[in-house]
């Protein structure tokens, strides 16, 4: 095997421990690092992926950026796509059972999660595995002996079985099985850290047990916080609209970003971008500094997230377009347009609404309108029952970023 340039233990333990919540335990981290190098070998990262969600955030990249700093310091990291426990579905944080996934459904979100990740992994160094490749292997006597090995009490311990136990709310025995199943894949690739968000905390420590008793030394657990979403209240998901996509476009990234309350902003560095250690210590003294407009700062976190996502070019793009629209209050530069034919003239302005897609319903088509947020070429519309004419182009604008020049022909 080839020398590899691991960096000091000290120098490594400081980016791992950068921005996360714990280590379990971190002295055997320590040695595990020593023996790492003195037997020019990498550690073993793993981080199992949920299926379930094939759109990533900028909450699931503070796990993956963790991953890629252990690939950095010239360890291996290993994705393990939970095609098979995807078709159990993780109870983590649930408080009801979780719909299970056909096999077919969790290959495809699995896939669009790595092409994803790969935004922030070195796809060509990172090992992919599916735990259907010994999951599926296994018999019902394998199985047997494998829930022969935790107890139930042990599994009610876990916060969300708890709750739902005292709630009366139904727990089916397959749920158990998830963290056993997830444990057999630390079993099956011998990792030696596995990453999770705190949430995770039961599931990764079961895999930890599982490769003790399987005579395997066990790994260590390192868990990263949950990223609040831009709200500020809630963690990062879709199902809040509190979200940064991975896959967004320039324009709503840095939009996104700026809505961010001025308390988070410093969070949003620390986990949410690669600056030096020295440039956070920066972040702090400047958001420390009454001088300085925390607004700054923030656009200066929005450029970094645009050029991180896309590039450098497109992220000065993006602030030129957002104050163009929100500053400068004028229309961006490049808007789609929609050609409809001549009978869409005079069409109620909630209809339109939906015609061009930018609401789901008539009903929240009003709310938008009641609220203020829709206007027709710079004019705000305030009558639910308007009829919009459409003889000329017009520029219908819903919200804040949702553009659109409509032409009838």
């Amino acid at each position: 095997m080839n020398k590899i340039n691991f960096p000091s233990i000290n120098e490594q333990m400081d980016l791992i421990k950068r921005g996360t919540f714990e280590i379990i335990p971190e002295e055997e981290l320590v040695k595990k690092l020593e023996k790492s190098l003195k037997e020019n070998k990498p550690l073993i990262i793993k981080l199992g992926c949920d299926p379930s969600r094939p759109d990533l955030h900028i909450g699931h990249a503070v796990v993956l950026r963790k991953l890629a700093q252990f690939q950095s310091l010239g360890h291996q990291a290993v994705l393990i796509i939970g095609d098979f426990t995807g078709m159990i579905g993780d109870p983590s944080g649930r408080n009801v059972t979780r719909p299970a996934l056909s096999l077919e459904e969790t290959r495809i979100h699995g896939q669009s999660y790595f092409e994803q990740a790969s935004k922030i992994l070195d796809k060509e160094k990172a090992i992919i595995h599916y735990n259907s490749e010994w999951l599926s292997k296994m018999s019902f006597e394998d199985v047997i002996k494998l829930a022969s090995k935790y107890t139930v009490a042990r599994m009610i311990e876990r916060d969300d079985f708890t709750k739902r136990f005292k709630a009366g709310e139904p727990i089916s025995i397959h749920e158990f099985l998830y963290p056993l199943a997830q444990g057999m894949d630390s079993v099956a690739i011998k990792s030696d850290v596995e990453l999770g968000g705190t949430d995770q905390k039961f599931n990764l420590l079961v895999g930890r047990d599982l490769q003790r008793e399987y005579g395997i030394e066990p790994q260590i657990i390192l868990t990263m916080p949950l990223l609040v979403g831009t709200d500020g209240v809630e963690k990062m998901s879709k199902s809040y609209n509190n979200y940064i996509g991975l896959s967004d476009t320039p324009a709503d990234i840095f939009g996104r970003t700026l809505s961010i309350p001025d308390s988070l902003i410093y969070t949003y560095y620390e986990l949410g971008t690669d600056i030096s250690n020295e440039e956070l210590l920066k972040v702090k003294a400047q958001l420390n500094d009454k001088e300085i407009n925390p607004r700054n700062i923030k656009r200066d976190l929005a450029k970094i997230l645009v050029r991180m996502y896309h590039s450098q070019e497109d992220a000065i793009k993006a602030e030129e377009e957002f104050d163009k629209i929100f500053i400068k209050k004028e229309v961006p530069d490049e808007i789609p347009e929609i050609i409809f034919d001549n009978s869409i003239n005079g069409i109620n302005i909630l209809d339109l609404i939906v015609k061009v897609n930018f609401s789901p319903s008539k009903g929240e088509a009003r709310r938008l309108v009641i609220q203020g947020g829709v206007s027709i070429d710079g004019v705000k519309i305030e009558d639910i029952a308007a009829s919009i004419s459409i003889d000329k182009p017009i520029v219908l604008k819903v919200g804040k970023r949702k553009f659109v020049k409509i032409i009838c022909e």
